[in-house]
């Protein structure tokens, strides 16, 4: 940091030793003139790498001709957006409600599931993480222990072991509201729960009535190689929430809904200030162009096969997840195997799971970048 800048900030972020100037394609750039490789991807926000044309583009053309207005004005880009992403989605969850950030897409689904059933209770999978504020925070794992600072959820919580299709039996009842989970656990440690035990969530729900809500802020747009992991699954749930690649680091979130839930939509029920705006809605289209046009779904899903085939060497002894939410699972601890990639210069991330290193890397990785992280790898102690 410039000696002369007063750090005000929050004390509240662990940092790494990696301050950041500039980036490009998948490299970084730092104060001291290192260049990085970033399988990180700002956690999981970077889906087209750094300064990609088509995007930047986008935003400036958008930010010449009107930067924002209220969602009281209609504007095309609004429209164009939606209809853009509903394709993509391909999935008949055709309403779409843009906001800001994951955690308040989450807090929407919720939301939307409880004033349908009016029912107070909610189904959540150990390990899963849905944000931080109030409703998001109560359905995460571990959040009371550790971080979550309100006095009392605001509803009833049950939360289900990973793979255990008795629990949901068990748990998924005529009082539950919603069950929300991750396709892929993200911070849980690229986990991969499966297309039977998402079938099993999606026949449970519909047996009790439940609404199922797949959080794929950090699974989706892309990130397994395809569309989204309800796609891949072929498993579609009642509404989807996303965020992260959705902007490629400009802030934007959308809950997409099934025509059973619009169905249950009045004016003035879901409200935003930010969300929708022009820019970000300039970004979501770029994103999505750039994916199609630049068929980064193919190459995510080589790619990633890439990383699993060539990357089990030095402390890596296995892999989970999909596409580029890949887990790579460590003989040692992962924090170690992270601080030694830093150290040449190869930023990786870990999870809550102490042996899993998790890769969270932009779409345009290529195999030659691969290269780089095994032979890093193969360098380090078993």
């Amino acid at each position: 940091m410039d000696a002369k800048v007063t750090d005000h900030l929050a004390k509240v972020f662990a940092q790494y030793p990696l301050p950041v100037v500039s980036a490009e394609g998948v490299w970084l750039t730092t104060r001291d003139g290192r260049r990085v490789l970033d399988l990180y991807g700002g956690h999981a926000v970077a889906a087209l790498g750094y300064g990609h044309p088509g995007w930047t583009r986008a935003l400036t053309e958008q930010a010449r001709s009107c930067q924002f207005q209220t969602n009281a004005v209609p504007m095309d880009v609004r429209l164009r957006a939606a209809e853009r992403l509903v394709r993509f989605t391909g999935l008949g969850l055709d309403t779409v409600f843009f906001i800001n950030s994951g955690a308040e897409a989450n807090e929407n689904a919720l939301k939307m599931a409880f004033r349908m059933t009016g029912r107070s209770q909610v189904v959540a999978l150990e390990h899963g993480f849905h944000g931080r504020t109030a409703a998001a925070g109560a359905v995460t794992w571990g959040a009371a222990q550790k971080w979550y600072g309100f006095p009392r959820a605001p509803f009833d919580v049950s939360f289900v072991p990973r793979g255990d299709l008795a629990a949901i039996a068990r748990q998924v009842t005529e009082a539950t509201a919603a069950v929300i989970v991750e396709p892929v656990q993200g911070l849980g440690g690229a986990f991969d729960l499966g297309a039977d035990y998402l079938r099993a969530l999606r026949q449970r729900c519909d047996a009790t009535g439940a609404v199922l809500i797949f959080d794929e802020v950090q699974c989706g747009v892309g990130r397994t190689g395809h569309p989204f992991a309800a796609n891949m699954y072929g498993v579609t749930p009642d509404m989807i929430t996303t965020a992260k690649a959705l902007g490629n680091g400009f802030p934007c979130a959308v809950l997409m809904m099934s025509d059973k839930v619009a169905a249950a939509l009045k004016m003035d029920m879901l409200g935003t200030t930010f969300g929708a705006g022009p820019l970000a809605c300039a970004a979501i289209e770029a994103v999505i162009e750039a994916i199609e046009s630049g068929r980064l779904l193919e190459q995510v899903r080589r790619v990633s096969a890439y990383v699993r085939k060539s990357c089990i060497v030095g402390p890596v002894i296995g892999h989970q997840g999909a596409g580029h939410l890949t887990g790579l699972k460590t003989s040692r601890p992962a924090k170690d195997v992270q601080r030694e990639l830093l150290e040449r210069d190869i930023l990786a991330g870990t999870s809550s799971d102490p042996h899993v290193l998790r890769l969270l890397s932009p779409y345009i990785l290529e195999e030659q970048h691969v290269d780089l992280l095994r032979a890093a790898l193969a360098e380090l102690p078993k």
